[in-house]
């Protein structure tokens, strides 16, 4: 059997096993350029919603050899008063500029209308973007979502409710029992999205992507900035962060068996070390697919028994490698396949 047949043979067995979550990046939103701008493409798009002073301050880090939005902000980010509001700006930006943003959901829809198909009782996706797409999904397919709000007009956000436990009341042999909804996604962004806003009472709430942010409210969005580490101690950072260290790590009840990780460039050194400690045990897999993978990223990871990787160009397979598989690395085959069986 080929390499190709292989590989493809192996990464179909495991996004149809048990115990899987998913890890979407920015790839996963791009949608080959119809949905939300890649990490590369974010200052151009977020400069004019921006005021002059700020434009002249980021630019010019970015003309002195910062590669880009990110890098400029950590360099401007020394934890001072000044820049920290500087960065909450660029959030409030990136909100303002992703909200006139309507990407088609043909792919999202048919992710989560697979997930949601599944027999857990909870099916996990870790977002590390801020845009709705994977919410918008779910409502226009009818389906259950948890994302940690409750609540109607003015949703608010409760720790502990990706646990709650959903059911239907029923009998069996005489006897009152609950049988358990199965299939309900549950939706932890971990850099916050569109919507969220921490309220003048010092509530964490959500509002609608599309409007905008309350007078007097922060937007809770982490920016685009090396140092996120810092912000996800925070509420509601660190209960979502706790929950991916959790079922990755830590919570021997409910450890995933494996993670797909797609349009993640395994670059964010808040994220990896999660993923360490999970692919460090003995009965995890770690999937990565993204387009490209640069070449530090991929001979690090590719040199794992319990890593599986896709990109354009070239893939690994438990330390095998070879060459790139037309589309296996993209979103776009990950909902197909999701689906197959919906």
């Amino acid at each position: 059997m080929t390499f190709e047949k292989r590989f493809i043979t192996k990464a179909r067995q495991q996004v149809h096993s048990k115990s899987v979550g998913f890890l979407l990046g920015a790839g996963s939103s791009y949608l080959d350029g119809a949905g939300y701008p890649l990490a590369a493409q974010l200052w151009d798009v977020v400069k004019p919603a921006l005021p002059l002073n700020d434009q002249k301050t980021i630019q010019g880090q970015i003309d002195s050899g910062c590669p880009g939005l990110e890098e400029a902000l950590d360099r401007l980010d020394e934890g001072a008063q000044g820049e920290v509001q500087l960065r909450h700006r660029v959030a409030s930006a990136v909100a303002e500029k992703f909200r006139t943003l309507i990407p088609p959901l043909d792919h999202h829809r048919a992710f989560v209308r697979g997930l949601s198909s599944r027999r857990e009782r909870r099916v996990a996706i870790f977002n590390l973007n801020y845009d709705p797409l994977i919410e918008r999904a779910a409502d226009e397919e009818s389906l259950l979502l948890a994302d940690g709000f409750w609540g109607a007009n003015k949703a608010f956000f409760v720790p502990n409710s990706f646990e709650y436990r959903l059911g239907l009341p029923g009998r069996r042999l005489g006897k009152a029992v609950v049988d358990p909804i199965r299939g309900i996604i549950n939706l932890y962004k971990l850099h916050g999205s569109m919507g969220w806003f921490l309220d003048t009472n010092g509530c964490v709430r959500r509002g609608r992507p599309e409007d905008p942010t309350p007078a007097g409210a922060r937007v809770l969005m982490i920016p685009p900035h090396q140092r996120k580490a810092r912000d996800t101690g925070f509420p509601p950072y660190s209960t979502l962060w706790s929950e991916f260290r959790g079922v990755l790590a830590n919570d021997q009840r409910r450890l995933l068996s494996r993670l797909i990780c797609v349009g993640y460039g395994m670059r964010d050194t808040h994220v990896n070390p999660v993923l360490e400690a999970a692919r460090a045990r003995s009965n995890f897999t770690l999937i990565i697919l993204a387009k490209s993978l640069s070449d530090v990223e991929f001979n690090y990871w590719k040199n794992y028994d319990n890593v599986i990787i896709a990109t354009e160009t070239r893939c690994a397979l438990y330390r095998e490698e070879g060459p790139g598989i037309i589309e296996v690395w993209s979103f776009e085959w990950l909902a197909k396949e999701v689906n197959s069986n919906a």
